[in-house]
């Protein structure tokens, strides 16, 4: 196939593209490459992509209307992954507009594209946030998503309702996938893990919110990409089953899924924290700060749906996947 990849020198569309290739496929992704974290670690995972014969890469912003469509004109796509997105639960309260701007702005430009050039499926990140004050868990797609707590979760709701009204006014196939606080090798350097291993190894304060009192359903990079790849082989089709006397908000009667993409098997944050003392080799010096603003205090995802439609759900225990990341990260980093 010949794949769109945006956000293709993020953390999850570098993985994906890398994935994409390896087994045949040719990806054209896009970034704006921004500087909502050091851009120079997106360069160097474009320098790994660019090893590739069958990558190709221009610097773009999805909500530029006109270079989206001038894209969409001049490559002929069998498939769009839509990565690209201003993320952060936080920054969200810091600079609002950048969300519009990106997530649904943007959004909305690759969801013409895809309209217009009749392309076969679109598969888009959604988020775990979009569950929002919910409780109930493990959070299925089935449940209701009516109350997000941040600007950010709003948009991603907001995504996948537009993406729900292109596939009943125009058939289009798309799908939704909510991940659940992805880390690995080459993750974003704003994340949790992140963070810690490099105050660990410096010998720094980490800053544990919550006072500690957080559970998380982390999943591993490698998980998520096969998630991701699986689904866009497997085109939404409707759910005939699907009624609106009782709407269920995981289908439709027209080409529409939401998947979750998670662990299913949360961990504390403590015992996450402590899973990176043990690869790092070091203690942490632990500085505990009140919940956050438009923070929630335990995630679980129930990836029932996605195991039985693609046939895969994450595996991959914290350990593994903590010491493959500081293995990366010392690689990275400290040679």
């Amino acid at each position: 196939m010949n794949v769109l990849v945006t956000g293709a020198a993020g953390f999850i569309g570098f993985h994906v593209s890398k994935y994409l290739m390896d087994r045949g496929d040719s990806v054209v992704g896009i970034d704006n490459i921004n500087d909502y974290y050091d851009p120079n670690i997106k360069l160097n995972r474009l320098d790994q992509l660019k090893k590739y014969d069958n990558f190709s890469f221009t610097k773009m912003d999805i909500a530029d209307k006109k270079a989206m469509e001038e894209l969409f004109s001049n490559n002929q796509f069998d498939g769009v992954i839509n990565l690209a997105a201003q993320a952060g639960v936080r920054y969200s309260l810091e600079n609002p507009h950048v969300y519009m701007e990106s997530n649904i702005v943007g959004f909305l430009n690759v969801l013409e594209g895809v309209r217009h050039h009749k392309i076969n499926h679109l598969v888009y990140a959604s988020s775990s946030s979009v569950y929002g004050a919910n409780t109930l868990q493990p959070f299925s797609e089935h449940h209701n998503i009516d109350h997000p707590v941040s600007l950010y979760a709003a948009s991603k709701k907001a995504n996948e309702l537009m993406a729900h009204s292109y596939s009943h006014l125009y058939g289009m196939k798309t799908t939704g996938l909510r991940f659940f606080t992805v880390y690995g090798p080459w993750g974003r350097p704003d994340m949790a893990l992140f963070l810690f291993a490099k105050g660990i190894l410096e010998e720094k304060p980490i800053n544990i919110f919550n006072n500690g009192d957080m559970i998380r359903d982390f999943t591993y990079i490698d998980d998520i990409v096969e998630g991701v790849v699986r689904v866009l082989d497997n085109p939404a089709e409707p759910n005939p089953d699907w009624s609106g006397d009782s709407p269920d908000p995981a289908t439709s009667y027209t080409n529409y899924r939401v998947f979750n993409i998670g662990n299913n098997s949360p961990v504390k944050l403590m015992d996450f924290v402590e899973a990176i003392e043990n690869a790092v080799g070091k203690k942490a010096i632990k500085n505990f700060m009140p919940m956050q603003a438009g923070d929630v205090p335990s995630t679980c995802a129930d990836v029932t749906e996605l195991e039985s439609v693609v046939g895969f759900k994450p595996n991959t225990s914290i350990q593994q996947g903590i010491n493959n990341f500081v293995q990366w990260y010392r690689d990275y980093f400290c040679k």
